[in-house]
This record gives structure tokens, sequence and C-alpha cells, in this order.
């Protein structure tokens, strides 16, 4: 497996990140993003970086420029369903093939944020740990990832009071399981991640 720094110049590369790995409610959502070397440069020149550690307002700043210079991009999900049904490394490996298969062009190689690679992904790939703040592709499609997600939640919120997802995103807060307690689990959320809670 080559090294980050050993890629080819010139090669199709995608990064593909994922986002609600640890949530109890609602999808996983992964984003495949390619991008040549001038894109990339703008883009951390635009303060690019793992959207974890961007403000709200910063990386919603940086979805319209990301889509503006990528060469080509993908989101994909997997549904509580499939995360209660195959294990969230499942899913989330469904997820980023579904976000790569939906690239206008494959990728000769794939880098995946984490040290995880993609079990059926039959191309190359490189696993980079930390990938979010050393590779552009990556930091890219965690924008992405983490921005269409959000934007999900926020409409489910409405369909879903009283959770109070629109304040946390369905990840597993002292708020979220005070109101599973309550209420008892929607419809979208992960039981495989509430046995524990509720029993």
């Amino acid at each position: 497996m080559t090294r980050l720094e050993e890629i080819p110049s010139g090669s199709r590369v995608a990064g593909v990140d994922e986002v609600g790995r640890g949530c109890l409610f609602g999808p996983v959502f992964a984003a495949a993003v390619v991008l040549d070397e001038v894109a990339e440069q703008r883009l951390w020149q635009a303060g690019l970086t793992d959207s974890k550690k961007l403000s709200a307002k910063r990386r919603a700043g940086l979805v319209p420029l990301i889509e503006q210079h990528c060469l080509t991009r993908g989101l994909g999900q997997a549904s509580a369903h499939e995360i209660d049904a195959v294990g969230i490394r499942g899913a989330t490996e469904r997820a980023m093939l579904r976000a790569l298969q939906k690239l206008a062009h494959p990728p000769n190689v794939v880098l995946v944020d984490g040290n995880l690679p993609l079990r059926l992904w039959s191309g190359s790939q490189q696993t980079v740990v930390g990938g979010d703040s050393r590779s552009a592709a990556i930091a890219a499609a965690s924008v992405l990832a983490k921005e269409a997600r959000d934007a999900l939640i926020r409409r489910l919120s409405d369909q879903f009071p009283g959770y109070g997802l629109e304040r946390h995103a369905g990840y597993g807060t002292a708020l979220h399981q005070k109101a599973l307690l309550a209420l008892g689990p929607t419809s979208l959320h992960r039981r495989s991640f509430l046995r524990r809670l509720l029993g």
C-alpha cells in the first residue's frame, strides 16, 4: 500500500470520510471528493480542515467552494435499520461505497480517513489516520458529509419533535438520553445503540 506522499502525480484521487458514526439517531453519511492540485491549494487557503474543527458558519461557507472546485463528488448514506442489521462498520462502508459509486469517474486511488480499509472496494486504496488534516480531498469529504447529514437531521427534527434533534444532531447527549427515556425511540433510532440505555 503506497504512502500518501508516494501517490503518482496526476492520479485521480478520491478522499472519502463519514459522519454520524456515533449517533443514536438517523443514518451514517459519507462523502467522496476528487480534487486536482489547484483545487487543493485553493481550499487549504480558504481554511479547509477537519469539519469537526470548523464552526457551523465556516463549514457552510466552504460547501459552495468545494462544489465549485472539485472535479467530482458523491454522497452516500446507510440507514439506522442497516446499522442495526450489519453493524456500524458495515453500514459505514456501505455509505462510503455508495458515495464512491456516485463519482462521475472512478478514482485511481481512494484515501479513506482512519485506519480501517474498505473491505468491498476492489481498487487501490490507502487508509490515512488523521486524514482530514492531511488530505484536502478527505477534509472536503468530511465537510460535505457533515453538512448533508446536519441538513437532513434538521428536517427530521420537525417530524420527530421532543428529542432536541436540532440541538444535538442525534448524538447521545444528556438531553437526548432524557428524551429517549421519556418518549421511547422513534423508527429512525439505532436500536442496537440503545440497548444499554433502554434495557
